[in-house]
């Protein structure tokens, strides 16, 4: 507590002082064109750092950034389906600094992530290590049914599933309560984390960037992202805030084979002076996938969705509102046939209303505002008849000061909120009605140096608890972090960090009680449970130049009273009978991913991950479902607009396994992706073919509740075509 108040202290406290010299302002102007022939690019964005300030390149490519204060800034030029290019420049008073671009399509590409710090940075430059997919990257993986495959085979991150409606990422072995899923920096409002067989509302084809934290990253989100956080980012404006003039859209359509997919998504932005307008929507239908071994019945998934919005962006005020309605119904599958298979139908509706006033303080950047309620409902629907029905209505507001740069430091601070009715109606109601109330406040600081950067933070949060018939239950704890950052050489870095964590107990792990087919087990609560802690150290190295790109992380996360299933050795209505229960645990990693250019369009791709995990209180035993070593292999290869792909994923044996837990066989599966891109100045036409399993290999999922009976996918290929028009 004393820590957080110390940081929020020092935070408001940075006096106005500005250099004489920033008084007379400079501006920074340029081009963005296209590599390839030098065509002028029309709408694509440049953004300068640090300041938040985003411009439009107009017919011409031209952007001009005006009345600039001296410093050292960062551009990065973005434009969908190339590869963002990054420049530094050191503005004197009073002078126009030119940055051109020339933007095309490689693997070397200069990331950028929101999610890490809660401002623009580039991946490379981030305390965490950051995993963020954009562009080309997304559009290969057009046609993934849900998140988990969007993500799945990513380093240190896998998929967990109960069949191809339900996959949610596991980041580093951690899931369920432990991931905090975000749709645009807000919680999705979800109940994927309660149980294997609930999906995640997020629309994998209507996505413009998808970026993971992987680690703990409680002090900006809260403490449900003790194992990470995964933040999908829906539209071009909410990652870039600005207007522009005229009308922007995008048509995507998706089939393929091993499944009988087929589906389509669009998008709209029309803005007008300071105003802009715009709208996103689609469908995907798959229907029982096929393996070596047969089709694995009630595997079918249908996702329709759309959202509508509008928001005023001035040069000191902006606001945004939306309202979004999702629904998705899919199968959940069982041993044998019969005319009448489990399945569950979803709906979430929310609305949700956010914005920032620029400098409004004299030792402020910007205030940021979000406000989201979401409405979140899905029924059980077993033989024809629905059963157990859920609700999950949810209101969240977040409030952050973003502080300029005084000397050496910069930082924010701010407030979080959120406010839950959950209730379930039906057989397997496991818990009475509950209301969960929780506040947090949190800052993060960074001093920058020219031999090394420092970053440290804090956040206490405390959740509250009422379920109807049982006495109400209450949690308050702090989290911290500090980590350095140093250059070693020309491209060149060492990370390390520390981080203590807080997690109250989640609902279920309190309140639950009865049998739950959706994590196959009878389970029981305990209404005592402790707050969970956990204390980690990351380091990292990382390397990255014209030809090669290097990031390996180890992680050593000690966890204090963790929460897991504890077998009881009974069985109840055919289900293994399970408690809530404590205990230290550990969570041991290592991984690593590297990219190696051979020949001019010619790249190597690498990848490893590992991680164990078990309990450390008296007899060491493995946690349940905890990814096998795995590695990737692949190349790259990049001629003009066309991007070829092959690589090899290949996971271990996983032996090492919990009680009433079967081990899993380890594989190889080989996948193709190729890609065309035809772009103009005001157009962009993609066509992509994603090829899967190609040796048609019979494999198993560790992380999946069906796989004694459900395996993989088998081969197939997927077609798709994305038209962007700017």
């Amino acid at each position: 507590m004393r820590y957080l108040l110390v940081i929020l202290a020092l935070s408001a406290s940075v006096p106005a002082q500005t250099p004489s010299s920033a008084r007379l302002t400079s501006s920074v102007r340029g081009t963005v064109t296209l590599s390839d022939g030098g065509s002028p690019l029309h709408g694509a964005t440049v953004r300068l750092m640090p300041g938040g300030r985003n411009v439009e390149t107009g017919e011409q490519g031209t952007y001009v950034f005006p009345d600039v204060p001296p410093g050292n800034y960062t551009l990065v030029a973005h434009m969908h389906a190339l590869t963002d290019d990054k420049k530094t420049i050191i503005l004197e008073p009073g002078a126009t600094v030119t940055a051109d671009f020339a933007l095309r399509i490689t693997p070397l590409r200069e990331s950028m992530t929101v999610t890490a710090s809660g401002k623009d940075e580039s991946t490379s430059d981030s305390f965490q290590s950051v995993t963020s997919l954009d562009g080309y990257q997304l559009t290969g993986r057009s046609g993934a049914t849900s998140l988990g495959d969007l993500l799945d085979n990513e380093t240190g991150i896998a998929k967990r599933s109960f069949g191809p409606g339900t996959t949610r990422p596991v980041v580093r072995g951690f899931d369920g309560d432990r991931v905090l899923v975000l749709q645009d920096g807000m919680r999705t409002g979800s109940l994927s984390s309660q149980s294997g067989d609930h999906g995640e509302p997020v629309d994998p084809n209507n996505l413009e960037r998808v970026e993971v934290v992987k680690g703990p990253a409680t002090l900006l989100y809260g403490s449900n992202a003790i194992g990470g956080v995964v933040n999908v980012l829906t539209d071009h404006h909410v990652i870039n805030q600005h207007p522009h003039d005229g009308l922007h859209f995008s048509l995507t359509g998706v089939g393929g084979t091993a499944n009988g997919q087929g589906g389509g998504s669009g998008s709209f932005e029309y803005g007008h002076n300071n105003w802009l307008f715009y709208g996103s929507g689609g469908g995907t239908r798959t229907g029982d996938y096929s393996t070596p071994a047969g089709k694995v019945l009630n595997s079918f998934s249908s996702l329709d969705n759309f959202k509508v919005g509008a928001g005023r962006y001035g040069d000191r005020f902006s606001f945004n509102t939306n309202f979004q309605h999702i629904e998705s119904t899919y199968g959940i599958p069982a041993p044998g046939a019969s005319d009448e298979m489990p399945l569950i139908d979803m709906r979430r509706n929310s609305a949700r209303f956010n914005g920032s006033v620029k400098q409004p303080a004299s030792f402020l950047e910007q205030f940021e505002y979000d406000i989201n309620y979401s409405d979140y409902t899905h029924a059980e629907i077993d033989n024809g008849v629905t059963g157990t029905r859920f609700f999950n209505k949810q209101f969240a507001y977040r409030g952050a000061f973003d502080q300029k740069k005084h000397g050496p430091l910069t930082g924010s601070f701010g407030v979080w909120g959120l406010h839950r009715d959950y209730k379930s109606i039906g057989e397997e109601a496991l818990t009475p009605p509950v209301t969960q109330n929780a506040f947090a406040a949190f800052g993060l600081e960074e001093l920058s140096y020219e031999r090394i950067r420092f970053q440290f933070g804090g956040r206490i949060e405390h959740n509250g608890y009422d379920a109807t018939g049982l006495p109400a239950r209450s949690f308050t704890g702090a989290s911290a972090s500090t980590g350095a950052f140093v250059p070693l050489w020309n491209g060149g870095a060492f990370v390390a960090n520390y981080i203590h964590s807080y997690r109250a107990p989640a609902l279920e792990e309190l309140y639950n009680y009865g049998p739950h087919p959706g994590n196959l087990a009878f389970e029981i609560g305990d209404h005592g449970l402790r707050r969970e802690l956990a204390d980690g150290v990351e380091l990292s190295l990382r390397h990255q130049s014209n030809r090669i790109k290097i990031e390996s992380n180890l992680f050593d996360y000690r966890m204090h009273d963790f929460v897991y299933f504890s077998p009881t050795g009974g069985v109840e209505d055919g289900l293994n009978v399970y408690r809530y229960a404590q205990s230290d645990a550990r969570f041991l990693g290592a991984e690593a991913r590297a990219q190696f250019k051979i020949a001019s369009p010619l790249w190597l791709m690498t990848g490893f991950d590992y991680v164990d995990a078990n309990l450390t209180s008296g007899a060491r035993t493995n946690l349940p479902r905890i990814p096998p070593a795995r590695g990737r292999l692949g190349l790259d290869y990049f001629w003009k607009g066309l991007t070829i792909r092959p690589e090899m994923v290949t996971a271990n044996k996983q032996w090492q396994t919990a009680p009433n837990e079967s081990p899993t066989g380890g594989y190889s599966v080989f996948n193709l992706t190729a890609s065309y891109s035809i772009t103009r100045q005001h157009a962009m036409h993609t066509f992509a073919v994603n090829t899967f399993n190609l040796g048609d290999r019979l494999y198993y999922n560790h992380l999946s509740f069906i796989k004694d009976f459900a395996p993989e996918i088998g081969r197939g290929i997927r077609f798709s075509y994305t038209l962007r028009v700017f």
